[in-house]
């Protein structure tokens, strides 16, 4: 009943958004929404799994929780941006008011609806349903990044749906070939996408089961962001909205890494653990270094930001493939990501409100502007960088350790990659901060655009400090789950 009630909210209250006026009423949906799904999450963390279509295991408390928290965060964000903004954009950029024909209220609906698919990725049992539901993410944010109705949004959402399509279908020619290698097997039936028959593992036909996880991890790696098919993600989060991008970097990215995730839950029941193993750290190893050289040549925040996203993408995959105490600090890479990243486009939306341009070359002074959305832009690099005393310097730390273990090359591989990535971040993120004033201070700072990206960061921080003994728990469960040592 908790869970179905997890997806019901957001989504009838998409339904309902769309049809109130714009204005007051139809933006603080948004944070009462998320706060009682928030809410609903909570009291799920110990919801047993159950059975049928929708259940919450360890993997899937773990992500939901991330899901629910980064939305509320962005939320409440999201209120300020939609009085404020009377365009979010650059003059010469050449878009229309979006809050015409009551644009607002199908952009608070399009967040509902991407909640509500977002949340049954995560209660999926059925790896059918769970592909349904990670295609239901695209079509619910597509209208989202085409809110401010330019030739660009337009053909960043196009170039998302289209890479997108590709990847989903990849994905699902992946579910067929998982249906024929048990077919193929001793079972000789298609119980393998149900998540509970995962015991009929063995009997599975090994080379068709290779086959279907090469291609269940290209084509739900498009929608995470591996490369090579991660060309999406820089177009779409330069022009999509600041709210919409602190979601799809924060919650959707690992959606589509819960469905790779499951496929490695097949293999490790198969006893293909060590293939899969194999294919992660090498997705992961490119993801990192081809992220790093486009960030040393960054000249667009959000545009870092978002290959700043891919890197982690690939850390993820890799410390999953590395095995071991890796899978646990991957997952726990994956909470601290999040809350950094959503916090960090939430500030480069702050700037982009008060600057009108993403280019550095026209930003500088920032800390002295805008000094609490300057603080947190600096400090959001500290925490994204691995710096300590943040979570990600324990979950980094965590990965390389399993990278010494398993190979010391791939262990300095992660490195280098580390290394160059924090160079072409600090050159931006320092330009930005501290470079010649453009803009005379004092500007005023909204505290609903301020609170969010704070909180946030100050739970990443606190993660670094000490991890509550529940959630490391639920993230021991979670990795055990995962199935690979």
């Amino acid at each position: 009943m908790l869970v179905s009630l997890l997806c019901l909210l957001p989504a009838l209250a998409g339904l309902v958004a769309f049809w109130l006026p714009p204005g007051p009423r139809v933006r603080r949906l948004l944070p009462a929404v998320g706060a009682v799904h928030f809410l609903l999450s909570v009291l799920a963390w110990n919801e047993p799994s159950g059975g049928g279509w929708l259940g919450l295991d360890a993997l899937g408390r773990v992500f939901l929780a991330i899901t629910s928290l980064v939305f509320l965060a962005t939320s409440v964000y999201a209120v300020s941006y939609l009085r404020e903004e009377p365009a979010g954009l650059q003059p010469d950029m050449g878009g229309e008011d979006p809050f015409s024909n009551a644009k607002e209220s199908v952009f608070v609906g399009c967040l509902l609806l991407f909640l509500a698919s977002m949340t049954l990725v995560c209660v999926s049992r059925h790896l059918t349903l769970l592909w349904v539901a990670i295609e239901a993410t695209t079509l619910a944010s597509a209208p989202l990044i085409y809110f401010h109705r330019h030739r660009r949004s337009l053909e960043a959402t196009w170039k998302y749906l289209l890479v997108c399509s590709v990847g989903i279908g990849l994905a699902l020619l992946g579910n067929f070939l998982l249906v024929l290698a048990a077919a193929r097997g001793a079972s000789g039936g298609a119980e393998v996408l149900w998540l509970d028959g995962l015991a009929q593992g063995p009997e599975l036909d090994p080379h068709w089961l290779r086959l279907a996880f090469i291609l269940l991890v290209v084509g739900y790696g498009t929608k995470m962001g591996l490369v090579p098919l991660h060309t999406w993600l820089p177009d779409t989060h330069s022009e999509a909205p600041s709210v919409v991008s602190a979601l799809l970097s924060g919650a959707l990215l690992n959606c589509a890494f819960l469905g790779i995730l499951r496929a490695v839950q097949i293999c490790a029941g198969a006893g293909q653990a060590a293939f899969a193993q194999q294919v992660l750290v090498g997705f992961g190893l490119l993801s990192m270094a081809v992220a790093a050289l486009f960030l040393l040549n960054s000249k667009d925040t959000k545009r870092m930001l978002a290959y700043s996203s891919v890197e982690h993408m690939g850390i993820l995959a890799l410390g999953i493939g590395l095995g071991g105490a890796g899978v646990f600090f991957a997952l726990f890479h994956a909470v601290n990501h999040s809350l950094c990243k959503a916090a960090m486009f939430l500030v480069a939306g702050t700037f982009l409100s008060t600057f009108r341009t993403r280019l550095v070359a026209r930003l500088g002074g920032a800390i002295h502007t805008l000094p609490v959305a300057g603080g947190l832009w600096v400090a959001g690099f500290v925490a994204l960088s691995g710096t300590p005393p943040f979570g990600l310097f324990l979950s980094e730390l965590g990965v390389l350790r399993a990278g010494l273990q398993v190979n010391p090359w791939i262990a300095a591989a992660f490195l280098v990659s580390l290394a160059t990535a924090f160079v072409g971040m600090a050159r931006v993120v320092l330009t930005v901060a501290l470079g010649p004033p453009v803009l005379a201070p004092p500007v005023r700072e909204s505290w609903g655009k301020s609170l969010p990206p704070l909180a946030l960061l100050a739970l990443a921080l606190l993660l670094g400090l000490s991890v509550p003994a529940w959630l490391a728990e639920g993230l021991r469960q979670a990795a055990a789950l995962v199935g690979v040592s």
